[in-house]
Parts: C-alpha cells; structure tokens; sequence
C-alpha cells in the first residue's frame, strides 16, 4: 500500500478547496498510488524500493532499521543475524520477502544510512496512524532482545528511534517489559507453557495492581482495538507483519482470560 499520493493529494485538495478538497485530492492522490504501485521508489537511505507487498516503505524501513541497530556495536553478531531471521520465520515472509528483507536488512547497515530520516519519514507516512509505529518500534525490540537483550548501543539507538517515532519513554518501557513477558512465556519448557502471573497480565494490559475492575474491561477493549489486525492491516500495515500483530492480539486475550478468571469479572 502506498501512502504518497493520498498525502499529497490531500494536503493540496484541503489547502485549495477545503475539507471536500481534501476528499477529492485524496481520491486523486489515491488512484495515483493504485497506478504507482508497480513502481520502484527510492528508499530512505537513497536506495530502491521495489513495488508490490513487501516494497511498502513500512516494511522497508523495518528491516534497513533492524541491521542499522545490528550493527550499532561496530559488528554484527551471530545472535543478532539469528534474531533477524527469527523475526522473518515470525512474520511467515515467504522467499521472495526474505530475500528483500535480507537486502533492506544489509542495507542499513551500510555507513551513512540516515537513521533519523527513514524513521521520521516513516512517521510521516504513518500520519495518523500511531498504532503502526507501536507495531514498529515493537519488532525493532523484539529482534534486539533476542540478538542483544537490548544492551550496549543498541538500547541507545532504539531509544532514539522510539522517540523519532513519537513513542514515549513511558511507552517504550511498557513495551520492554510486555515484550520480555512475552519471551518468557514462549521459551521451550519441559511441560505445559506457563501461564501469565496477575501482575504481568495486568502489565500486558498497561496498567497498575490497584486497577478496577471497570479499569480493567476498558484497558482490555482498548488494547484489543489498537491492536487488531484487522485494524492494522485497514490502517496500512504490511500483510507480511501481520503475524505480529496476532501475537500481541494473542497475548492481550489470554491477560484478560486470567484477570476474568481471578476477578470475577462478568
């Protein structure tokens, strides 16, 4: 899905005619990026993007980020190169997508790649849609835990990006520790995978331990909605990253399953 032409045709429309401009620049704009979207277009770091699914500039930006913050340390590790391709074995990318991912991957890793440009032009592009950026900033996070544990310079350089991403620290730390929550609770166990503690349901759901119960419905259907992937997908979200966004959706559930359960909520 391309984005340029409905930015474009919208901000032009509105300026020139007022809301119904932007209705119809954005209509232009996006029967431009419907016969655009076969094109290659340059990437945030001057180099080509190729069209289709995984030429969308959220998946592009994903993986040139994910091996500029590989190589934040000067090398890139074994650990590091195995998360990368973990989180595309996640993401269910098939060849084709590998073999571009791998591409975008290298190529942020290149000396010069701009980080904050290909961040806060990604920002742009996700203009009201914030819940993209959280999807990003998330599997940024979830490839350094595993290659890293999001140590050294890679943590700094994550910060910086959440931040260019409009991500709070307070944000960026609940998300820390969902993610590690997470991790945990898929590690290989010898039984059954345990289930979450009240605690971390209650953080999976961004909330304290002296939360209501009503506190605790509405942070479920909150949560829930923002990261629907059904939602992601209609906002722009890459198919290929949908599979994340079903993990998270997964794990909101069994939260609210336990805190039902242990609550008494009806």
């Amino acid at each position: 899905m391309r984005w340029t032409g409905k930015i474009v045709g919208g901000v032009i429309g509105g300026l020139a005619l007022g809301p119904l401009g932007a209705a119809v620049g954005a209509l232009l704009g996006h029967q431009f990026d419907e016969k655009s979207e076969a094109l290659p277009g340059p990437g945030p770091a001057g180099g080509a993007s190729s069209g289709g699914p995984s030429g969308n500039p959220f998946f592009r930006v994903t993986f040139e980020v994910m091996g500029h913050l590989a190589k934040a340390d000067g090398r890139v590790s074994e650990e590091e190169i195995r998360a990368a391709r973990n989180v595309m074995a996640e993401l269910r990318l098939d060849e084709a997508q590998i073999r571009e991912a791998i591409a975008h991957f290298n190529r942020g890793k290149l000396r010069g790649y701009d980080l904050d440009a290909a961040v806060l032009g990604l920002r742009r592009a996700c203009a009201g849609r914030p819940e993209l950026l959280g999807v990003f900033v998330e599997i940024e996070m979830r490839a350094q835990l595993a290659g890293t544990n999001l140590s050294g310079p890679a943590r700094i350089l994550l910060q910086r990006v959440a931040a260019n991403a409009g991500i709070s620290a307070l944000a960026f730390a609940r998300m820390e520790a969902i993610l590690r929550i997470r991790a945990h609770s898929q590690r290989p166990q010898s039984g059954p995978a345990p289930r979450l503690e009240l605690a971390e349901a209650l953080e999976v759901l961004e909330l304290g331990p002296s939360a209501t119960d009503e506190e605790i419905v509405k942070a479920y259907r909150r949560q829930l909605s923002r990261h629907h992937p059904d939602k992601l997908k209609a906002n722009g979200l890459p198919e290929s990253m949908v599979e994340h966004a079903k993990q998270r959706t997964q794990q909101i559930i069994e939260a609210w399953d336990l805190l039902r359960e242990r609550r008494g909520i009806r």
